[in-house]
């Protein structure tokens, strides 16, 4: 399932927004309007966690509050698409928004899909952020090694689970694994872990 990232959308209008003089930014402009709109779009968003809501619960606000929405955003880009200068930064989030419309819309059709992918985004940002001090690795299979012990460990958080304790945990186990079976035992989310 392709799901489309409102937090990109919201960022073109926001720059087509800011390169207006002061004077003449507002809520009034285009992209003042597609932004008032998203803001609405994440409204929604922001009331289900806040109250907590199911999965369920969250289509159905979705539904009522958001999809309307959607509507109006989309009569807007279809009256202005091609009224703006396709090269203009206004013209570009236009464009971006129309091509991936459909992927966009989507997550309103289900309550786990999320608005936008920041969430996902803010896991790898360490290591994006550190990726100037892995560049130079020594060997091919140096940076393999470092790739995979990076992904274990984010799986270790994505399942909330201690990196430190499921190390240990793991390498006191390690050398008594033989089968599939047992290496599979030893997974993030099955390894029994002590205290646990």
């Amino acid at each position: 399932m392709h799901l489309g990232c409102w937090a990109h959308c919201r960022r073109g209008f926001h720059e087509a927004l800011q390169a207006l003089p002061k004077s003449a930014r507002g809520p009034e402009q285009l992209a003042g309007r597609f932004l008032a709109l998203i803001a609405q779009l994440y409204a929604v968003e922001s009331r289900a966690r806040e109250h907590r809501l199911t999965a369920q619960e969250l289509l159905a606000q979705r539904q009522q509050h958001s999809a309307p929405v959607l509507g109006q955003i989309e009569a807007l880009l279809l009256a202005n698409l091609h009224a703006v200068l396709p090269g203009s930064l206004l013209g570009k989030a236009l464009h971006y928004l129309a091509s991936q419309w459909t992927k966009l819309a989507l997550y309103v059709t289900d309550g786990a899909y999320p608005i936008d992918n920041n969430a996902c985004e803010n896991s790898i940002r360490p290591f994006v952020i550190g990726r100037r001090n892995w560049l130079f690795s020594d060997t091919v299979a140096g940076a393999q090694a470092s790739a995979n012990l990076y992904s274990l460990l984010q799986t270790c958080a994505a399942n909330g689970i201690d990196g430190y304790a499921y190390l240990r945990a793991l390498f006191s186990a390690l050398p008594g694994a033989q089968t599939a079976d047992d290496y599979e035992a030893l997974l993030p989310w099955r390894i029994t872990l002590p205290g646990r």
